[in-house]
């Protein structure tokens, strides 16, 4: 895995991962080398001026196919750390690397015959075919031989899509399917690699024990029987096993240039064992070796303490018992008394291997399957047994030690086939990896495949059934049954086996700590970062210690038959997702997908991964089971935790795929009201260093998502592209900070425009891909609207609206944010009152609903409050309503709350006045900021004073000086031209405070923005007076009717009533009616969500509508002002 060019550090290894620095690849051909970009600086300026710009970022041909010409891979196997022990001198220094001299057979082929080829060959193939017959057996051969091929097709068509850097599977996995898919594959890789290592190390010591060196056990094996010689058994393999994976750890450990050196003598051993086999076979046919076995009945004995196969022999004596007879009699003389069995059968000595041309392969043809326990007896011979009777002298028989069946066989016999990524494992030491790997591992997969397929033809064609099935040799005086039809000696396997495994074992304890190495130093899996880390050479100490202990607890389990599946299931499992990966690269068809290897088709990776699929559940469905838990929370772990990779792998070119498809089905229709859901476009504001002004608006998007739908989060910035490009960028930054602090998934956009207004409105339109596009926008409430300098945002504000209905989008305004709850926080109790007063699809309703599934709001009980009018049933609506909301699933409580019509108060007029005629003035007057808040204050003060003075003279006659204008203003051409640039609209007769949103709205045209030094609008809003403050935090109350006083001064004031807009003091009497009710019933909510009115049509009135809404809401703490997007979202129908 590694990408270097001619100056790699080799006091590393070389190995410098991508996972510590950039998450995407290295790439040797744009400014890779240094010495690339200085031949780019030294271009004369006279051929290529046109290119004179791109020389700084794209370099010259030339120095491109320098840079290829230079580009070299090192592996990630153990020579980069041979070479930087042998010149640890030197390490500091760069120096050219070496260019790698492997061809196909040295580098691939023979490698994988090695891996290939193991002990399973030497310890279980003679057994495997005596208890599967030759017809099983070569069943179970082809399907795991046929996988293994298939695998190495899409393997082939992988490896030789482009560069392959060192890094065997796990690398082309991890590319191939993404770092979540390639972690998970490479570390189940890995703990195959591991329990492999386990395995080849436990079959050296059942070697060692059994057949060389039998006297060696700790525990002796004589005079035990049944459990107890099992147990006996099991621990030597135990104490052995622990002792030589010591050795073998500590030889890795001091150097791998040793493991290295031995590979050959190794590699030897199993090849000369191999031909040592087909020799015996020859010599079969013409000359059969004399290995006798003894037959009590048709029981197999164990052949080790009795030295002739009879009862009695005949000398000059006379009879002469043997000691045969004694070990089933209670003495050596003729009348004893014997075993049953023993006396009512005769004893046969039988040719264990009558020869290629004996016919016997007949009848071997058929498996015998054996429970624990059952007795090794030969199929074709009559034995005389009363069922009754009970097995004694069990040890003398040779007995089946473990429960056997088609599946086991399978799992068994499967790790025989691993090996073929040893090629692959090798590609940075190969001349040229695209043609040697396809090629090396083929013909190596082809060359073991017909070496076994044929041994399970020989071996039930050469040797008796009952010695087939004999698996520790127990009835040819202890022997190797493949070494029995070896030539010219049976130690020429067992010695030559001995020194295989424990080589193989080498080879996995020093492959499986670098895989892990890798895998940690691609820094996808954090848990594993410190085993990325290793010896000043880049040894992986770590790994290897890691991978001993892992690799003891395999031998702990002592049994070679019950550490074959486990291993089975893991390379299962890698090889199936080499096969998913050439079968989805291939259907995907991505322009990168280019392989080099032209025999492959995605038919045959689906074959190869379903026949993978299929080997794991027949080896064992229950490691199976545990193996992909193990993968899924792998996958899991690093999709959540592990470092985001862009590796171009074929999971996000599914993905894309996908997406695509799925966004051409949704443009089939709008979506059925029941799969409607809130898809959030959120606008937020940035200060100058770009940082989120109001973060809490993420929060309630985290707590509004119950609905798992679209979130897009955008900004606008003032100002052209191209010179806030940076700017851009780094707000964009902040935004997917913030919804990664908030953990809101979805998309951030940030939109440049020339003002605000028009930035705000292309995010409104512009948001989304096809069907996939917003349906509410979530925005804050327009802060310190009031005052001057911020006209323009609450301008903006209320355009925001109109373009949301004109969009047919819901609008969702949360007032006061800064006091709605952290995702951290908890209400245990409390309630969400929604106050329905229009029906607007239902989106008061559901609301609610999504922000109870939060951990936030659980706890908080729905009250749902309506409106009755003079002429409605209350109390037929509350029964209406509760029905309703029982047909939504929904539970709330009910309650109408009735207002009546009442006359409009003095305090309703007075403050209408109020503002009517500050709106006035600010439009008119055109004065400096500190001139204007002194005018605003003086009128202020006069309209306080008017209902305390009897004579409303004063006011009249500062109204009579503010209203004198001068000639011209500069201000009111951008209104006329506004007012102009819109069509008349007649307001209505009557206009309610709010309207339906089904009511199409006029065309609207943003007035012209202004700054605030030549706005006409905003000294208005440099001080907003309301009566709450004269009031003293009082309910609202007619300020003239506590006196007579005030009553005098209503009527006094009666003439300047008659000139306010009515339309104005109508909504004005609603806001302050609403307001007072919502005030008393819920003025202890956690919080309320009601209906937003509509803007007026006119935008004369655009700041009296801002007022309205405060007068609406004031009081409250938590306020979510509701405005549907003109359709059903909410239905009773299931």
């Amino acid at each position: 895995m590694l990408n270097n060019l001619t100056d790699t550090e080799e006091g590393d290894g070389g190995a410098q991962s991508q996972g510590d620095s950039n998450p995407k690849e290295s790439s040797p051909f744009i400014n890779s080398s240094d010495a690339a970009a200085e031949k780019s600086q030294q271009y004369d300026g006279k051929n290529m001026a046109l290119f004179e710009e791109e020389m700084d970022t794209s370099p010259m041909v030339s120095s491109l196919l320098s840079s290829l010409a230079n580009y070299s891979n090192l592996p990630q196997g153990s020579k980069e750390h041979e070479e930087a022990e042998n010149n640890e001198a030197e390490s500091a220094r760069k120096k050219p690397v070496k260019a790698p001299q492997l061809g196909t057979l040295m580098g691939v082929y023979l490698p994988c015959i090695q891996n290939i080829f193991g002990v399973i060959l030497f310890l279980r193939m003679t057994w495997l075919v005596g208890i599967g017959g030759v017809i099983g057996t070569f069943i179970i051969v082809f399907i795991c031989c046929a996988t293994t091929m298939l695998t190495a097709i899409s393997m082939s068509a992988i490896a030789t899509n482009g560069v392959v850097p060192a890094g065997g599977s796990y690398y082309m996995i991890s590319r191939s399917l993404g770092p979540e898919f390639g972690g998970a594959v490479g570390i189940c890789f890995y703990l195959g690699t591991t329990y492999a290592g386990a395995m080849y190390i436990l079959g050296a010591i059942e070697l060692l024990l059994i057949y060389i060196v039998p006297k060696a056990a700790i525990f002796p094996l004589e005079g035990l029987e049944g459990a107890e010689a099992e147990a006996a058994l099991l621990n030597n393999m135990r104490v052995y096993g622990t002792i030589l994976l010591t050795s073998m750890a500590t030889v890795v450990f001091v150097g791998v240039k040793y493991v290295n050196k031995l590979a050959l003598v190794f590699l030897a051993c199993v090849i000369l064992s191999i031909l040592a086999v087909y020799a015996g076979v020859i010599k079969t046919g013409v000359d059969p070796p004399e290995f006798p076995v003894c037959l009590l009945g048709n029981r197999t004995l164990v052949w080790k303490s009795f030295d002739i196969c009879a009862k009695t022999i005949e000398t000059a004596n006379g009879t002469v018992t043997t000691k045969l007879w004694r070990l089933f009699c209670d003495s050596p003389f003729l009348n004893a008394t014997c075993d049953t069995y023993f006396t009512t059968n005769n004893v046969t000595q039988i040719q264990g291997i009558p020869g290629v041309t004996s016919g016997i392969l007949a009848e071997n043809l058929f498996g015998t399957y054996y429970e624990k326990g059952d007795l090794v007896d030969r199929n074709n011979m009559e034995s005389v047994a009363n069922q009754d009777d009970v097995l004694t002298n069990s040890n003398r028989y040779v007995l089946a030690d473990i429960t056997s069946f088609f599946t086991l066989l399978v799992g068994i016999y499967f790790p025989s086939v691993t090996g073929i990524m040893a090629g692959s494992n090798r590609s940075g030491d190969l001349r040229d990896a695209q043609k040697s790997i396809p090629i090396g591992t083929i013909a190596a997969i082809t060359t073991t495949s017909t070496v076994y397929m044929s041994s399970v033809i020989l071996f039930g064609a050469c040797i008796e059934g009952v010695v087939l099935r004999d698996k520790f040799g127990e009835g040819v005086h202890g022997n190797l049954v493949i070494g029995t039809l070896a030539w010219p000696s049976p130690w020429v396997i067992v010695i030559g086996s001995f020194f295989s495994t424990c080589g193989a074992g080498l080879q996995s304890l020093t492959g499986a700590p670098r895989l892990l190495q890798a895998i940690a130093k691609d820094g996808i899996v954090p848990a594993l970062r410190i085993f990325g880390h290793g010896k000043a050479n880049g040894e992986p100490t770590w790994s290897l210690l890691l991978t001993a202990c892992i690799c003891e607890s395999g031998i702990l389990i002592a049994s070679l038959d019950a550490v074959a599946p486990i291993l089975s299931m893991f390379f299962l499992m890698c090889y199936m997702f080499v096969n998913l990966a050439c079968a989805l690269q291939t259907l995907l068809r991505t322009p990168n997908w280019r392989p080099r290897f032209k025999f492959y088709h995605w038919a045959l990776s689906f074959l190869g991964m379903s026949l993978c699929l299929t080997l794991m559940f027949l080896c064992s469905w229950y490691y199976a089971i545990v193996a992909m838990v193990i993968a899924g929370s792998i996958y899991k772990y690093i999709e959540f935790a592990g470092a985001e990779k862009e590796w171009g792998d074929g999971i996000r070119g599914l993905s894309l795929s996908a997406a695509r498809y799925a966004l051409m089905r949704l443009e089939e229709g709008p979506p059925h009201t029941k799969n409607w859901r809130p898809q959030l476009l959120v606008l937020v504001s940035t200060d100058a260093e770009q940082n989120v002004e109001q973060p809490r608006l993420l929060s309630l998007t985290n707590q509004l998502k119950a609905g798992k739908g679209l979130t897009i989060v955008g900004t606008a910035l003032e100002g052209t592209f191209l010179e806030n490009a940076n700017q851009a960028q780094r707000a964009e930054q902040a935004l997917r900070k913030l919804m990664e602090t908030e953990k809101v998934k979805g998309f951030c956009q940030v939109t440049v425009s020339s003002n605000l207004r028009d930035a705000t409105s292309h995010l409104l339109q512009a948001s989304g891909l096809g069907g996939l596009k917003h349906n509410a926008v979530l925005v804050g409430w327009p802060r310190n609207w009031k005052q001057g300098d911020e006209h323009q945002h609450w301008r903006n504000f209320i355009e925001l609206v109109r373009e949301t209905t004109a969009a047919s989008l819901a609008l969702l305004v949360p007032k006061n944010i800064s006091a709605f709850p952290s995702n951290g926080e908890r209400f245990t109790e409390g309630h969400i009152d929604v106050w329905w007063i229009v029906h607007d699809g239902g989106m008061l309703m559901l609301l609610p609903f999504l922000l109870r599934q939060h951990k936030v709001w659980r706890k908080c009980k729905m009250r749902i409050f309506t409106v009755a009018q003079l002429d409605d049933n209350s109390i037929q609506m509350k029964k209406d309503l509760t029905t309703f909301l029982y047909h939504l699933r929904i539970d709330a409580m009910v309650e109408v709350v009735e207002m009546h019509d009442s006359d409009i108060s003095a305090y309703t007029y007075e403050k209408t006045l109020v503002m009517e005629q500050r709106s006035q003035m600010l439009k008119q007057i055109n004065l400096t900021k500190n001139e204007r808040e002194r005018e605003i204050q003086s009128i202020t003060d006069s309209s306080r004073g008017s209902i305390r003075r009897k004579n409303p003279a004063a006011v009249t006659t500062q109204l009579s000086v503010t209203e004198d204008p001068p000639a011209t203003s500069k201000e009111e051409k951008p209104e006329e031209e506004s007012k102009s640039a819109s069509p008349p609209v007649s307001p209505p007769a009557q206009v309610q405070l709010i309207h339906d949103n089904t009511t199409p709205a006029s065309p609207a045209t943003p007035a012209t923005p202004l700054t605030p030094g030549e706005g006409a609008q905003s000294p208005g809003q440099q001080v907003q007076m309301t009566w709450t403050e004269k009031c003293d935090g009082e309910p609202a109350k007619p300020p003239g009717a506590a006196t007579p006083e005030g009553i005098k001064d209503i009527f006094n004031m009666k003439p300047e009533w008659e000139n306010l807009n009515q339309s104005n003091v109508r909504r004005m009497h609603t806001a302050l009616r609403l307001n007072e009710v919502i005030l008393k019933k819920s003025s202890e909510a956690k919080l309320v969500l009601l209906n937003m009115p509509g803007p007026p049509r006119n935008r004369t009135g655009d700041e009296n509508y801002m007022e309205f809404l405060e007068v609406l809401t004031e009081g409250l703490n938590r306020v979510l002002l509701v405005r549907g997007g003109g359709r059903e979202v909410i239905t009773i129908y299931s």
